[in-house]
């Protein structure tokens, strides 16, 4: 096969993997996100917290992360023949791939967004934030450079998903592979084909650590505004203690000035000590002895 032979075929399976890839991205990234994050808050200690539903949610989000992607096409094609009208095409391929990444993405969803400092939550909550301020303000923020990441890593699965959807008849690059690479012997193709996917994956993968890098070093910037939001630590019981009063404490009241200092009267009424009290009549009795 030469090149002006291979080339409309290689432009039209292009076309037909990145409509399949780009639409399913969206849609399981729609989907995931808000799932991943109600996994977060109806865990234990959530802000939502419901053990019943986070149970019903996990199980069904791990069922169909278990089920193998050419499977979960066979089963689903009785949903797809419902959504799209036919089993065969790119079109038909867009269902079972958006519903095998969704709760891929959720997982890894769950995962970045347990990642944020709850010192962060508890600051918005102990100003009055409610529970979508948190959401809005402090999670889906706060681990963006991590979830920009996990779109990443859904979008090259989905890439290879879409290659497995042309055994079935998905239509794209994988349904080329598989027609003429494999079924006619063209090793040429084959090899371009396997070529072309591991550039875009490369490109794929470039474009989201970039996106990732750039949004967290923005988040480092704001870092120490949003230390400010955190709740200051308590402070040990003996330094929040007020010191007692002498009053309290039942201790004399100590003038700093001295009696002499202080006039005749305060000297007559200042506390004498036990040592000169013990002197006095004694003075007084010489005194009195002199005295004819």
């Amino acid at each position: 096969m030469t090149w002006s032979e291979m080339q409309p075929l290689l432009e039209q399976a292009g076309d037909e993997t990145f409509q399949m890839v780009g639409w399913s991205a969206l849609i399981a990234i729609l989907g995931g996100l808000p799932l991943g994050v109600l996994l977060v808050l109806t865990d234990r200690g959530g802000l939502l917290q419901n053990v019943v539903v986070n149970k019903v949610l996990g199980q069904i989000v791990n069922i169909a992360r278990s089920m193998p992607f050419v499977i979960l096409m066979v089963a689903l094609m009785s949903l797809t023949r419902w959504v799209v009208g036919t089993t065969i095409g790119p079109d038909a391929a867009i269902v079972p791939l958006s519903i095998g990444a969704i709760p891929f993405f959720a997982r890894l969803v769950e995962t970045s967004v347990r990642e944020v400092d709850p010192g962060l939550v508890e600051a918005v909550q102990s100003m009055g934030g409610s529970t979508w301020t948190v959401v809005r303000k402090v999670l889906l923020p706060e681990s963006l450079p991590s979830l920009i990441s996990s779109a990443t890593t859904t979008v090259v699965a989905l890439l290879g998903y879409s290659a497995m959807a042309g055994t079935v008849g998905g239509g794209g690059l994988g349904d080329l592979a598989i027609r003429y690479g494999y079924l006619r012997f063209e090793n040429e193709l084959m090899w371009i084909i396997v070529g072309i996917l591991a550039v875009v994956i490369a490109v794929i993968q470039f474009i989201g650590d970039f996106a990732a890098r750039a949004v967290s070093r923005r988040g480092r910037s704001a870092a120490p505004r949003l230390r400010l939001l955190r709740r200051p630590a308590p402070l040990p019981a003996s330094a929040s203690r007020p010191t007692k009063t002498p009053a309290e404490s039942g201790a004399e009241p100590v003038s700093e000035a001295s009696p002499t200092e202080a006039g005749p009267k305060a000297a007559a009424s200042a506390p004498v000590p036990a040592q000169k009290r013990a002197t006095a009549p004694s003075a007084t009795v010489a005194e009195s002895t002199e005295t004819p």
